[in-house]
């Protein structure tokens, strides 16, 4: 990972590492159990500081589109209800797992390249260096707090999800 302290990078740099866990997730000769566990943890610790600290920043600035933030929330909310379903998931393998996986892998990479699209480059165009570093030190100290509380457990996302 890059030693950066743009949000936009932050937030990047974690899409990408989802990617490299659901090729894990996916992989017969991986630890496919343990490779959703460190998925259940960023998906929910990154979400959770994005609306937090970002999105609400973000929708202060008159170029970026309110509705795609509010719509970004949104998303987080499918992302999450995947994630329960594939937690509970009993065999790492079977075809429900297969079939679970499938859905959460189409709902957050859908969610990631919209958000990349619309909200990441407005920031990017709109939002000066100095406060996307800002916002990448809050994005990074809350997602920290989230992971200590090991906020990816099959009892948090289940938490969050009927909240």
């Amino acid at each position: 990972m890059a030693d950066t302290k743009d949000v936009v990078e932050l937030i990047l740099q974690d899409h990408r590492r989802m990617e490299d866990l659901f090729r894990r997730m996916r992989s017969v000769e991986d630890d496919r159990a343990g490779a959703l566990r460190e998925f259940a943890d960023l998906l929910i610790a990154h979400a959770q500081a994005e609306e937090a600290e970002v999105y609400p920043a973000l929708k202060r600035y008159k170029n970026i589109d309110d509705e795609e933030v509010e719509h970004g929330a949104h998303e987080h909310d499918e992302g999450n209800e995947a994630l329960l379903g594939l937690l509970e998931v009993e065999e790492v393998g079977s075809e429900e797992w297969d079939s679970k996986l499938e859905e959460l892998v189409e709902a957050v990479n859908h969610h990631a390249d919209e958000e990349e699209r619309t909200i990441l480059n407005g920031a990017r165009e709109n939002v000066a260096m100095e406060r996307r570093e800002e916002l990448g030190l809050a994005f990074v100290r809350e997602r920290e707090r989230q992971l200590k509380a090991g906020c990816g457990s099959l009892e948090n996302v289940r938490k969050i999800v009927e909240s």
